[in-house]
């Protein structure tokens, strides 16, 4: 997947082992997404990794809005700015690219 190595996924696209997770992994999920990754993503990306290491689960939805808008302010805290970045379902895209799990309740 990248770096010259295989990384292992799930049928759904997420990584079987968290620590196989790196930037340039990142870059190859996203572009399965069709995604290419600018800092707006990352900013994201690191906000979910960052909530992961503190609650060790991947937000669904409305937590992700609510912890962007506490950490980076009520323009990006919106559902509709995460589905500009990271369509159609912005908790599930961008956990799949931050190497997370895939979040409870979401569909």
């Amino acid at each position: 997947m990248s770096e010259g190595r295989e990384v292992a996924t799930d049928k759904e696209g997420y990584l079987t082992r968290l620590e196989d997770w790196s930037p340039s992994v990142a870059e190859a999920l996203a572009a399965e997404a069709e995604i290419d990754l600018g800092p707006e993503h990352w900013e994201i990306i690191e906000l979910l990794r960052e909530f992961y290491r503190e609650f060790e689960l991947a937000p669904s939805m409305r937590p992700l809005v609510k912890r962007v808008a506490q950490k980076l302010g009520e323009d990006k805290g919106r559902s509709i700015y995460l589905m500009r970045l990271f369509p159609p379902s912005p908790a599930k895209v961008a956990c799949k690219i931050a190497g997370l799990p895939r979040p409870n309740n979401c569909f």
